[in-house]
């Protein structure tokens, strides 16, 4: 699997009406940095979202990603966490390459729900949320926010120069567009594993 398909940059550009801004909508897999004024938007059901901003620059960015299945024991992830690991230094490196500084950087988490019928008893959003919560302690970014976990998808608005985040928690028909589209993204991680290690500088 070909690094830009494990995380690419979302295409899905348009203007939002509701917030009279320039918008970006990230599907499963895909990320989005960005210093101007605009909102980026995902639906979460057990993928988790990390939103991550430079407050003095003011860049930030979104990634949406699930871990795939992997041998785990005592609570480690091991062969899955190599995946969350990349998705997220991903977003660092473009952040920093539009100018934000490392030290500055803080996050918002949301997503992690436990969605998916059937794949309850493998507690996919519980181990995504718990992913992302120690992949940011150990990397030393402050979570200044977060929205984890429970039953129900959710529809995030993100405004990077700001920092302002919505939450919209989904408990209708939407549901089942949500779970269909993690499924299929799900596939795809277990038949295309991760690729090398993306470096932080």
């Amino acid at each position: 699997m070909s690094e830009t398909a494990q995380q690419g940059i979302a295409e899905n550009l348009y203007f939002d009406r509701t917030f009279e801004t320039e918008a970006a909508k990230l599907l499963p897999g895909e990320y989005f940095v960005t210093d101007r004024d605009m909102v980026l938007v995902t639906v979460l059901g057990s993928c988790v979202s990390a939103c991550i901003r430079d407050p003095q620059t003011r860049v930030g960015g979104m990634n949406h990603f699930m871990l795939p299945d992997g041998n785990h024991a005592d609570g480690v992830l091991n062969e899955s966490a190599r995946y969350g690991a990349y998705a997220m230094e991903v977003l660092i490196n473009a952040i920093m390459k539009q100018g934000a500084r490392r030290t500055h950087l803080e996050a918002k988490l949301f997503g992690g729900g436990n969605v998916l019928e059937g794949l309850t008893v493998a507690n996919v959003g519980p181990r995504n949320a718990a992913f992302a919560r120690a992949f940011l302690k150990t990397e030393g970014i402050p979570i200044l926010a977060e929205d984890l976990e429970d039953i129900y998808p959710r529809k995030l608005y993100y405004f990077p120069r700001t920092g302002r985040v919505m939450v919209k928690k989904l408990k209708t028909a939407q549901t089942r567009v949500v779970v269909d589209r993690e499924r299929e993204y799900r596939q795809r991680l277990v038949q295309q594993p991760a690729a090398g290690v993306v470096e932080l500088f």
